[in-house]
């Protein structure tokens, strides 16, 4: 069903009390040009007051910037000493809000759970708008549907928060809709010292978003895929019954999709066995840190984990061997970690967060227990949280959930092309039973 949106106001949402002045250097992490970026997602929220939400978020939102008042300033680049250091301005002038009303029930539109992903043109409206120029660490808006239901549409600066940041702020925002005084958490308002060598300095410009020079010519295509619980647990109990080794729901998932994957490309274009493919994935390392970074810590911390194979042999692995390749990968991510944020990123290095973007390698980012699940603003948790798209050009997967009640894991995907689709899609469903 096709619907409309009215944005009725929209405004900047300053810190409700007064907040320090300064200016605060970001870390090396903070500050990479692959995160120069917005992170966009929808949550879709089935109950709420019509009329209501969108007044009570704005003014939770109000207070939770006074304990996150980092987030009510603007990203800048330092002067000092030939410049080149990436920092926050914490000047207090607010975040961008924007307040909407569909004309429609979510029931009309299926709760936005459907299988044309979250790539379709009409999620636009439901992300916020009019803030251009402004620079802001964050935009949100507030659509209201005609059941009571709403969605929560955000634009957040990766620069400033990685996954697990962003949603620990978000849940100090339902906190405080809920009428909690205090965050749970109480958010450590700046540690990102803990790696601050400098970029080498003609990477340091707000514009940059890539490092690569080399644009792919492909189309991706999306696709959900839906793993229920009972699926996942039978391939987690083969796995343990002919290895004796256990292991996760996102490792037995990531090595599905990654055969999957391959199986499709290879079978589809005979030119491409004996590639070098590669599966990367992020890891949080929040506790590799000496010493570990607090609880409350919500800026980026994480590094990539990169698993490399033959495409024909991977093709025709098993699925246990292809989960231990992806355990002993993960197993040297404490050294290789450390070792980087000892020796920094030298200008002539391979950038390790920003692998060259090629058909060959898969991205995979997990986002089933980062926290955006349990944002409840007084009437429940979402039904589900939609990711968008990030780039057009990076073939890639997103762990997520399935809305509720079910329970499960969604697979949000953009990583083949329409050659290759609907055979990656027969793969995927006869490995797990469907």
């Amino acid at each position: 069903m096709a619907f409309s949106v009215i944005r009725s106001s929209q405004s900047l949402v300053r810190p409700c009390e007064q907040t320090p002045i300064a200016t605060l250097d970001l870390s090396e992490i903070d500050s990479l040009p692959v995160l120069r970026r917005n992170a966009r997602t929808l949550h879709v929220y089935r109950h709420g007051e019509y009329h209501q939400v969108a007044k009570l978020i704005k003014e939770a939102l109000s207070k939770a910037l006074v304990p996150y008042y980092p987030l009510a300033g603007r990203l800048k680049v330092s002067d000092v000493n030939g410049g080149g250091q990436l920092q926050v301005e914490c000047s207090g002038q607010g975040v961008w809000l924007v307040e909407a009303y569909a004309n429609c029930s979510l029931d009309a539109v299926n709760y936005f759970d459907d299988t044309v992903a979250s790539h379709s043109n009409k999620y636009d409206d439901l992300l916020p708008r009019g803030a251009e120029g402004l620079d802001l660490l964050l935009q949100m808006q507030v659509t209201e549907f005609e059941c009571g239901g709403f969605v929560v549409g955000i634009k957040f600066s990766h620069s400033i928060c990685d996954g697990l940041g962003s949603a620990q702020f978000l849940n100090a925002v339902g906190e405080m809709a809920r009428g909690i005084k205090h965050p749970s958490i109480t958010p450590v308002v700046w540690k990102r010292d803990f790696f601050t060598k400098s970029l080498p300095k003609q990477q340091m410009n707000l514009n940059t978003t890539t490092t690569t020079t080399t644009v792919p010519n492909y189309q991706l295509q999306h696709a959900n895929i839906d793993i229920f619980t009972d699926q996942i647990n039978y391939l987690k109990r083969e796995i343990q019954e002919s290895t004796g080794r256990s292991c996760s729901s996102f490792e037995v998932v990531a090595a599905v999709l990654w055969i999957c994957r391959t199986r499709a490309v290879i079978v589809s274009n005979h030119s491409r066995q004996n590639t070098q493919v590669e599966l990367v994935f992020f890891a949080n390392c929040r506790h590799l840190v000496d010493p570990p970074l607090p609880k409350g810590f919500y800026g980026n911390c994480f590094f990539p984990v990169t698993v490399t194979a033959s495409s024909e042999a991977l093709a025709h692995s098993l699925l246990a061997d292809v989960v231990e390749m992806i355990q002993e990968a993960k197993a040297k991510l404490p050294n290789e970690f450390t070792n980087y944020i000892k020796e920094g990123h030298q200008i002539d290095d391979e950038d390790p967060f920003a692998p060259a973007l090629s058909y060959t390698t898969l991205f995979i980012s997990e986002w089933g227990k980062l926290g955006f699940n349990q944002v409840d603003f007084g009437w429940g948790s979402p039904d589900h949280v939609i990711p968008i798209q990030a780039s057009a050009i990076m073939p890639a997967a997103i762990v997520g959930t399935l809305p509720l009640p079910q329970k499960g894991i969604r697979l949000i995907t953009w990583c083949v092309e329409e050659i290759h689709h609907q055979t990656f899609i027969d793969h995927i469903m006869k490995m797990i039973g469907k």
